[in-house]
């Protein structure tokens, strides 16, 4: 069959770009799958700034068993005809097609050491070449709007298939040396954030649409549905008009990111820090040497007369699924009269066993779209039960490039060192240690590596200490790669993302959600570091769900 470099080009599509390339390379796939050419072409994320040529002007290359080379140059919309041949405006200047061609030719035969085999192929789909002998090129080689049902015949009438020689590899490694082929993961993962944001928008989108009174809405979203676009929007459009918002979720890592999204105004903060902030506001310092400090704010912030600059036009509770019956009401008691309030939970991330909150009266909103995640992550934690509803797997990526590690249970040593080749395989991979997080499916208290400075000279962390400053801000390591705790980094995401020192007897339900919740952290590319006997157990239970294979 025919083979397509670089992969990823139909995920091109849902950004807009190189519609009519993508368009091509889908025709080029159907009419010569059972070819064994070597096609090639531009449209890769690398490439978005620059136009989707695969070198020039040239579009496609195709590589036969023999090692002859087709060049094609495609070129949508219209043509003019003159007396020098065909000519394509380009920015507001006349080109001639001939010189085009023949130049691209000239530069590709003198790059390559050796006598290179080489032919070429106009395509112009959207335009009849009215005079093909005045044309400048050979007419048999001009596939133009009347014959592009023959593009596919064509290539096999030029390039006849042979036996497989040592010409074909000499090319094709010359090709794999001249062609940008591997994608650059600093220009795809900023196409994936805008790409993921847009398709996860529509919650955001229609969420606001809904009317009711009072305005009661529980969202019950999966991972990466677009809970946080329609928390940031509802928050930016309580400011604009004049309101004032409270965002308030479980985790403090959570509220500090959401803290740098949202514009100033408001407040954002997880429960703890409005404990904090209340008690503080009383002209009381909490002792946190005290067993019962939480439950000492909690019960004086469940019965006090909240003050006007308590109370909030606009209530936005995230991680829902953590808090408790006294946490609602607590918040709900910062609401004011006639205020929104938006509830915001996913049942699979449910990591401390509570009872869902109820909610009577409330419009709930079931969003069971994961657009974040790849689509091999949705299906493989599909194929393992981990997810209690069916999840749809709505991103533009298809694979995750999903590896996995394993090393002997209780072998710290061996489960550090899975853990910095995790790293090094990313980085190779081209991310950079600002794109890559390392997620521990220990919690903090119990995790061997969230203890540790560093993974090794080359790889320093940056992790929380469990301690905090004076003004109760969480003190973190001063390294290069960001670590935290499955529970921490929850509600985030990053494109490479390390799951590490999975390790657990048996499948139970609290391992599946940490599963869950670790793994849709992942944008891109999914390292699972785990012990041989998890290994064991997670392979059985894809075996028994799907077909997937790591």
């Amino acid at each position: 069959m025919a083979h397509i470099h670089p992969a990823g080009w139909r995920e091109m599509s849902v950004t807009g770009s190189a519609a009519r390339e993508i368009e091509t390379l889908t025709l080029l796939e159907k009419r010569l799958s059972d070819t064994p050419y070597e096609i090639y072409h531009g449209v890769h994320w690398t490439n978005v700034e620059h136009g989707f040529s695969a070198y020039g002007d040239i579009d496609f290359i195709i590589v036969a068993p023999n090692g002859r080379l087709l060049l094609i140059e495609q070129i949508a919309g219209f043509l003019n005809e003159s007396t020098d041949g065909l000519v394509k405006n380009y920015q507001g200047k006349p080109r001639r097609i001939r010189h085009q061609i023949l130049h691209t030719i000239e530069g590709f035969a003198k790059r390559y050491q050796g006598e290179l085999s080489i032919d070429y192929l106009l395509y112009c789909p959207d335009y009849i070449v009215k005079d093909p002998q005045q044309a400048g090129i050979d007419p048999s080689h001009i596939i133009d709007a009347s014959t592009k049902g023959r593009l596919g015949a064509t290539i096999r009438e030029i390039l006849p298939l042979t036996p497989r020689t040592e010409e074909f590899d000499r090319v094709t490694r010359f090709l794999g040396d001249t062609l940008s082929l591997r994608p650059d993961p600093s220009s795809m993962i900023g196409c994936a954030t805008q790409m993921v944001t847009r398709l996860s928008g529509g919650l955001a989108t229609w969420a606001r649409r809904l009317e009711f009174s009072p305005y009661r809405l529980r969202v019950m979203g999966t991972a990466g549905s677009g809970k946080t676009q329609l928390a940031l929007a509802e928050y930016t459009a309580a400011l604009d008009a004049g309101l004032r918002p409270l965002y308030v979720c479980f985790n403090r890592p959570l509220a500090d990111h959401i803290g740098r999204l949202v514009p100033a105004g408001g407040r954002v903060a997880n429960f703890h820090e409005l404990c904090d902030a209340w008690l503080r506001a009383q002209g009381k310092t909490p002792d946190y040497a005290s067993p019962a400090v939480w439950a000492e704010i909690e019960s004086s912030l469940a019965s006090a007369d909240l003050p006007e600059t308590w109370q909030y036009d606009v209530l936005i509770v995230d991680e829902g699924q953590d808090f408790s019956v006294t946490w609602r009401d607590i918040v709900l008691r910062m609401l004011k009269q006639g205020g929104r309030a938006i509830w915001m939970e996913d049942p699979d991330q449910n990591l401390y066993g509570k009872d869902m909150v109820p909610l009577p009266g409330w419009v709930v909103l079931h969003s069971n779209t994961n657009y974040r995640s790849p689509r091999e992550v949705v299906q493989m934690l599909g194929s393992i039960g981990a997810v209690s509803q069916p999840v749809e797997a709505g991103s533009p990526f298809k694979g995750a490039d999903i590896e996995e590690l394993t090393y002997p249970e209780g072998d710290v040593e061996a489960m550090l060192a899975q853990t910095r080749r995790a790293v090094t395989t990313c980085l190779a991979a081209g991310f950079g240690r600002q794109d890559i997080a390392i997620c521990s499916f220990r919690g903090r208290e119990k995790s061997a590596i969230l203890k540790l400075d560093k993974l090794s000279d080359a790889h320093t962390l940056r992790s929380f200490t469990g301690a905090y400053d004076l003004f109760g801000n969480p003190v973190f390591r001063e390294g290069g790669l960001l670590a935290e705790s499955v529970y921490r980094f929850k509600g985030q995401s990053a494109p490479a993302l390390i799951f590490t020192e999975i390790d657990f007897e048996e499948m139970d339900e609290l391992t599946l959600r940490k599963l869950f919740v670790g793994m849709t952290r992942a944008r891109l590319k999914l390292v699972l570091v785990m012990s041989e006997r998890a290994s064991v157990q997670f392979l059985d239970r894809m075996s028994g769900g799907g077909e997937l294979k790591l």
